[in-house]
């Protein structure tokens, strides 16, 4: 699938930089890991979409195993390398819409800012709900935009201007929708305001000069609108930052 290979080479270019790109070094805020996910020693966990480990390396001193899938080879590689001190993290290359592992494998299941580059969703939360127990817990953080048409249109056009291998953000009520669909319920939710610093976002995907004044240039010509609701910063005729709402939810069978 062309979707899957973009994927592939995006992340296989510059891999370091999921490493230390602060906007995913951040990691798990601590009362999403002792309140919510409550993890013990017995527990056997599943990292979805791992990209630089930060999820795999915050869980794994509470739990027994963890299992750090990504798509593509070049970037868990570079992870394994980082995290080599780590003994208990399992290395899995892993496609999130066809995972190889059994049904009821999981006690707990992660997938942290990965999903909007899945071509079929439906099928990651088919496949979540296959390998997670029945008692299980699964922990879904990605970005999200409104249901308004023309503010998921615009971010995710210059998403895609951007990072090529983006497939789409959904709302908060598609992915309800879907988790429904398959039978996952709610426990926990939040929504944070994401700030992105526009220099560092363009660094991490694109090579040129002129593929970044052209995302830029896309980001100053918003409206009003939406200059508002992305909190768009300009400085000199140049964008410095901007927001995107991140929504995490703790999903657990009905």
């Amino acid at each position: 699938m062309l979707e899957k290979e973009l994927v592939k080479k995006t992340f296989a270019k510059n891999p370091q930089n999921y490493l230390t790109s602060s906007t995913h070094a951040k990691g798990i805020e601590p009362h999403i890991i002792e309140n919510w996910l409550q993890p013990s020693k017995t527990m056997d966990t599943l990292d979805i979409a791992t990209g630089g480990g930060h999820v795999a390396r915050q869980l794994s001193p509470y739990v027994r195993t963890v299992y750090a899938t990504d798509l593509t080879k070049e970037m868990l590689a570079n992870t394994k390398h980082h995290l080599q001190a780590f003994t208990n993290l399992v290395y899995i290359l892993a496609d999130a819409e066809q995972l190889p592992f059994l049904n009821d494998s999981f006690d707990l299941v992660t997938c942290r800012i990965a999903a909007h580059h899945f071509p079929q969703p439906e099928q990651f939360i088919r496949e979540v709900k296959r390998v997670m127990k029945p008692d299980g817990k699964f922990l879904f953080i990605d970005n999200v935009v409104p249901n308004i048409k023309a503010y998921e249109a615009f971010m995710n056009q210059v998403e895609k201007m951007r990072d090529e291998s983006h497939v789409k953000y959904l709302s908060i009520i598609e992915w309800k929708r879907l988790l429904q669909q398959y039978g996952l319920v709610i426990r926990q939710q939040q929504v944070n305001k994401k700030i992105l610093t526009v220099s560092d976002w363009l660094d991490r995907t694109l090579d040129t000069e002129a593929e970044k004044k052209r995302v830029a240039d896309f980001l100053l010509q918003a409206n009003e609108k939406l200059t508002a609701y992305y909190q768009i910063e300009k400085n000199a005729e140049k964008p410095q930052q901007f927001s995107i709402d991140e929504w995490m939810a703790l999903v657990e069978h009905e």
